[in-house]
Order: C-alpha cells, then sequence, then structure tokens
C-alpha cells in the first residue's frame, strides 16, 4: 500500500486547491524542489505531481519546476506526473527526463487510442487520471464535465496495459471530507487495473480505513492538504502502511 504525498505546481509553486478551483490555490511551499526532499527525508518513495497550468492549458507550464523537482528527487523518490500531457511526443520527453510514471487524465476521455500506444510502448509506465464529479468524467482541469461514466472509462483500458488509474473525487479533493471509499473501492473491484485513492484524504484514521481488508484492492492513496497541515503523521502513516 503506497502513500502518495501530493505536489500541484501552480506558477512554479507547490499549492493545494479546494475542489480544483485556481482561485482557491493555497501556497505551501514556493521552491517545490525543496519539498520534494523534504517528503524524502520522510521515507516517502514515490511522488505525485501535477501541474495545474498544463491540465488547463492543454501543454506542459510548470516544466521548470518539475525538472528541478526531478533533479531534486534523484533516484530517492519515483516520480509520477500528470497535467497539460497530451501527445506521445511530450510522454516521451518526460520519460526520457526521468518521470517514472506518465498520468494522462483529458487524453485518456478524448484520445483514448493514445493511452493504449503508449501504455503499450511504454509498459508500467502508462497511468490513466480518472477525476469524476458525481461519478462522470472531468476533463479540461476540471473545467468540463461529460457523460462518461468513471467506471466504463476505467473499464475501457481493462486489456491496454496501464499501470495504474489514480480516481479523484472532485467533490472531496483538497477539502479534508474524507476520501470516498464506496466509489473508489467499488472502482477497484471492477477493473483488474490497480487504483490509486485521490481526494478528501483527512486524517489518521483514513489511514487506518487503508488498513481494512475491502481497501487492499487499491494501489494506495494520494495525500496533499492533510500531509501539508500536519493531520498525517508521516512515520506513522508508512510505517501501518508498510506494515501491510
Amino acid at each position: 500500500m503506497i502513500l502518495f504525498p501530493a505536489i500541484d505546481l501552480k506558477s512554479g509553486e507547490c499549492v493545494r486547491l479546494k475542489r480544483g478551483e485556481m482561485g482557491e490555490a493555497t501556497t505551501y511551499n514556493a521552491d517545490p524542489a525543496a519539498q520534494a526532499r523534504a517528503f524524502a527525508d520522510m521515507g516517502f518513495t514515490w511522488l505525485h505531481m501535477v501541474d495545474l497550468d498544463g491540465a488547463f492549458a492543454g501543454e506542459s507550464r510548470n516544466g521548470a519546476a518539475v525538472e528541478a523537482v526531478l533533479a531534486a528527487a534523484g533516484d530517492r523518490l519515483k516520480v509520477e506526473l500528470g497535467g497539460g500531457i497530451r501527445s506521445m511526443a511530450q510522454i516521451e520527453a518526460w520519460l526520457e527526463k526521468g518521470v517514472t510514471r506518465v498520468i494522462l487524465g483529458t487524453a485518456a476521455l478524448r484520445d483514448p487510442d493514445l493511452v493504449k500506444d503508449a501504455a503499450g510502448q511504454f509498459p508500467g509506465r502508462i497511468a490513466v487520471g480518472i477525476d469524476a464529479r458525481d461519478g462522470k468524467v472531468a476533463v479540461e482541469g476540471w473545467a468540463e464535465t461529460s457523460d462518461m461514466e468513471a467506471q466504463d472509462l476505467a473499464k475501457s483500458f481493462e486489456d491496454a496495459g496501464v499501470a495504474a488509474i489514480i480516481y479523484t473525487d472532485i467533490e472531496r479533493d483538497g477539502v479534508l471530507a474524507g476520501i470516498n471509499w464506496e466509489a473508489t473501492i467499488a472502482l477497484a473491484e471492477h477493473v483488474s487495473i490497480p487504483v490509486i485513492a485521490s481526494g478528501g484524504l483527512a486524517s489518521m484514521a483514513d489511514i487506518v480505513r487503508l488498513t481494512m481488508p475491502d481497501a487492499a484492492s487499491l494501489e494506495g492513496a494520494i495525500t496533499g492538504r492533510a500531509l501539508y497541515d500536519g493531520r498525517i503523521d508521516p512515520d506513522a502513516a508508512l510505517q501501518l502502511l508498510n506494515a501491510l
């Protein structure tokens, strides 16, 4: 069970949003590379990173900050990156720069063949980000909500070789409301692709919940605001999850 600390990039800084609203950004560190080193020092082995500006623009906008994080992380952290990555050239470029896993979100809905081609070309290195509002997939930095059910989109990649699905409940993201366990576990049981829970992790109670038998179908969970605000004790959390 992997706990992924999150770095969301806006204007080169490490921020957290509430429900994906860019106007609801709280800056936690103006130096994302320093934040990555701090996470590595805490004992984390993975880092979840999103270029928020890129997600809205449809192309990478915080490339310098991402590269600084990759340089700081070295071989201490595996990095998964999403936000505005919508072409094979972009995927290849980030993998070559040291990203362990590329996350495709909007592209998964708009260009599913890209996901399948990339997953075939780069086994184990492509994840699908499914962000849902009331069970429906949202895209373009969550600015648009489609008619596609999250479970249906996930199922469409069942045999594509996708490494993981990162499932975010938008209404819970950044507001410390707790993970939507029912929807997340239902998705994990619906597909054979490993599922990572995202959005709403609020306290050590959620970490303990990850140790329950029905959560065993999950690969892990992403923590953002709760970790930054000190609501999660990283030592205690990692000790609990590493014991599974």
